[in-house]
Formats: structure tokens, C-alpha cells, sequence
């Protein structure tokens, strides 16, 4: 069986969360078939969709003029699986807490933009997740965090005492960015693995 995947191609680590879709598939005996995704037309023919990180109000903005959001919208409401970290988070929230964004309102969270500082507060954590059994090494590049949850929303991990992971429907959102470590664990969590927290 293969899996098509769609990587939102705008901006973000697009590369390495298309090698750690392969490897989660590969996991599960599957194929993957990777589509980096700049315009729309692209979306309607995936199983799964990653909206990555980057500068979040350039994204909402290029998803929008590009015709993209309405299809991302589409897909999670046919049940389809979405990934999304750090940017990819505050563009899926319902309320950003910035008018620059052109939010989708797919998870319903209050975000803070750059909770954990600057680029050089930058870390890596080992953080549990529900539906892992051991840590996951969490790496936040001046990630968000989620400041409330909607009553629809499981979280999945807290550093800290806040919200780092959450899970609404088919959606997964991350504070932090799975694509820059060798373990796809969250990236099989999103697509082929059923959690709740």
C-alpha cells in the first residue's frame, strides 16, 4: 500500500518531514509517496497532509493566495490526517493572538507566538507523549505555546506545565519541530497511529 502524502511546500523544513513520513511508512510495510505542495490542486489527491514551520504570517498569506487553505480545510473535514509544527500550529489554531494571521481554525487553541524565546534560547527536551512509551528528544526552535485548549482538544504532551502537543479529530499540532531528529515516532503518531491523550 502506499500512502500519498502531501508536505505544505511554502515554507519550513520541507525535506526532512518528507524523509520522516518515508520512514514511518516504511515502519508499517508501506510506500509513501511524497508531494511538495506550492499551489493548489495538489491537495484533494492526498491521504495525509504536514503544514511545517516558518514564519507563520508569510504562510497563512501564501496559503491563501494560492488557494491552498480552503483545501486543507476540506481535507481535515473528510477525516483526513494533518500534521502540524511549530508555524504549522499557530496557521491551524483558532486564535493566533496576531491579526497578521489568516488562521484555519482547524484546533481550537489560543497560541503565543515565540513562547520560548529567540532563535539562541533554542533546546532540545525528552518530553512524554501519550502514545509513545519512551520520551520523545522535542526540539523547540523559538516555538509557540499553547496558552488554552477548546473542550474537543486532547493534549498530548506539557513541558513545563503548558501544552506542547495537542490532537483535535485527525488534527496533530506541535509546538516543537519531529522533523529535525532521526525518530519519526510523532510523524507515525499523526498518520498511522489512533491517540488520544
Amino acid at each position: 500500500m502506499t500512502l500519498t502524502a502531501g508536505v505544505i511546500a511554502v515554507q519550513g523544513d520541507v525535506s526532512e518531514h518528507a524523509t520522516a513520513i518515508e520512514r514511518a511508512a516504511r515502519a508499517h510495510g508501506e510506500d509513501a509517496e511524497i508531494h511538495e505542495i506550492r499551489h493548489s490542486g495538489t491537495v484533494p489527491e492526498c491521504d495525509a497532509l504536514l503544514l511545517p514551520g516558518g514564519e507563520s504570517t508569510t504562510i497563512s498569506r501564501l496559503l491563501r493566495d494560492e488557494g491552498i487553505a480552503a483545501e486543507i480545510v476540506d481535507h481535515v473535514d473528510a477525516g483526513k490526517p494533518m500534521l502540524a509544527t511549530c508555524a504549522g500550529l499557530i496557521v491551524a489554531s483558532t486564535d493566533p493572538q496576531d491579526d497578521r494571521v489568516d488562521e484555519l481554525d482547524l484546533l481550537d487553541v489560543t497560541v503565543e507566538r515565540n513562547a520560548f524565546g529567540r532563535q539562541k534560547d533554542s533546546f532540545e527536551a525528552p518530553l512524554d507523549v501519550a502514545g509513545l512509551d519512551e520520551p520523545f528528544p522535542a526540539v523547540f526552535i523559538r516555538a509557540p505555546v499553547i496558552d488554552a485548549v477548546g473542550e474537543g482538544v486532547a493534549v498530548l504532551a506539557e513541558w513545563d506545565g503548558r501544552p506542547v502537543a495537542v490532537k483535535q479529530g485527525p488534527v496533530v499540532g506541535t509546538s516543537f519541530h519531529p522533523e529535525l531528529t532521526e525518530d519519526s515516532r510523532l510523524h507515525d503518531l499523526a498518520f498511522f497511529e489512533s491517540v488520544e491523550a
